[in-house]
């Protein structure tokens, strides 16, 4: 099966990692890897890491002088797919994609001139690293927000590594992509095209 390539998309990558650039991320490799497998389906993407970026705390569009989440929400609302890149500290998400989930709260009451939330028709999808047990309950609590904040959610839309417990090794030192890792960021691919360019021809319907 391949996904349908008639429609451009755009993907965004936000890369979560605590890590500042020019500092090697395991969580920007694994996101450039979702963004490698979606330009096989003729998806343009970019990557920003939020890190480098002033995003003050608070649930508004706009937090005052200073606040550099305006520019990055421009991104998000120009992209069909969000590629959600985090890594697992602590056996939870990062404190900054826990902020952007807190910024992205704001759309909630953002909407469209139909009425439609601001996010809804735009795909979701996860990546996380870690070293330890963890990556299943991030997945499953950034898609809740995400999905309450009006984003779609494909099939198979998580990829992650962890390695072994108590026992250390990061993504970055892997001689290769494991293979399991690499299968599922080929399904995320796949369907989160198929269903982004289904929802880019046929939008939500407005709320009654």
């Amino acid at each position: 099966m391949t996904a349908d390539t008639t429609t451009e998309l755009h993907a965004l990558a936000l890369v979560c990692s605590l890590k500042p650039s020019p500092e090697p991320s395991s969580s920007e490799l694994m996101a450039r890897q979702v963004l490698d497998a979606l330009g096989e389906y003729d998806v343009r993407g970019e990557t920003v890491r939020v890190v480098d970026h002033d995003v003050k705390p608070g649930v508004r569009t706009n937090m005052g002088e200073g606040d550099e989440w305006p520019w990055l929400r421009a991104k998000v609302l120009d992209a069909d797919i969000l590629v959600f890149a985090t890594p697992t500290w602590v056996g939870h998400l990062s404190s900054v994609a826990q902020r952007v989930l807190e910024r992205l709260d704001a759309e909630l009451s953002e909407t469209d001139d139909q009425g439609r939330p601001s996010m809804y028709g735009k795909i979701a999808v996860l990546a996380v690293v870690g070293n330890e047990d963890g990556a299943h309950k991030i997945i499953a609590d950034s898609f809740q927000a995400l999905n309450d904040i009006g984003f779609t959610i494909p099939a198979n839309g998580g990829t992650y590594w962890n390695y072994e417990a108590m026992n250390p090794k990061d993504y970055l030192d892997l001689e290769k992509t494991p293979d399991a890792v690499e299968g599922t960021t080929r399904k995320l691919a796949i369907n989160a095209v198929h269903a982004a360019r289904l929802l880019k021809t046929r939008q939500y319907p407005p709320p009654g």
